[in-house]
C-alpha cells in the first residue's frame, strides 16, 4: 500500500471546496457503475458483478431497505448501494423505463 500516495490525496481533498468535494464524490460514485456490451443486456450496473442498477430500484420500491439489499447481495458494499441510488437519481427516466418494460414483459 502506498500511503504517502494516500496521504497527498488527502491532503489534496481537505484543500477542495464543498462543490469540488462533491463533484469529487459524484465522479467516483459514477466509477462505480459499468455499462458495458453484452452483460447485463448492457444495462448499467454494479462494477465487476451482474447486477443491475434496475435491480436494485425495483427492490427498493417495493419496500426494501439498503440493510435487505446488503443481507441479499452480500458482495455488495453500502457505497455500491449510493452509487446506485445516484445513478438512478441521474438517469431516472431512462431506467423507469426499463422496470416499466420488465413489468410489461412480466405480464405477457
Amino acid at each position: 500500500m502506498n500511503t504517502r500516495l494516500v496521504d497527498s490525496l488527502l491532503q489534496i481533498i481537505t484543500s477542495l471546496t464543498l462543490e469540488e468535494r462533491l463533484l469529487l464524490q459524484e465522479r467516483l460514485n459514477s466509477m462505480a457503475i459499468q455499462l458495458t456490451p453484452g452483460v447485463c443486456g448492457g444495462q448499467p450496473r454494479i462494477r465487476n458483478t451482474r447486477i443491475p442498477v434496475w435491480t436494485l430500484v425495483a427492490f427498493r420500491q417495493q419496500g426494501a431497505d439498503d440493510a435487505e439489499l446488503l443481507r441479499n447481495y452480500p458482495t455488495l458494499t453500502k457505497d455500491d448501494l449510493t452509487a446506485a441510488w445516484t445513478y438512478y437519481a441521474q438517469h431516472e427516466e431512462e431506467l423507469n423505463c426499463v422496470l416499466t418494460a420488465i413489468n410489461e414483459d412480466d405480464h405477457v
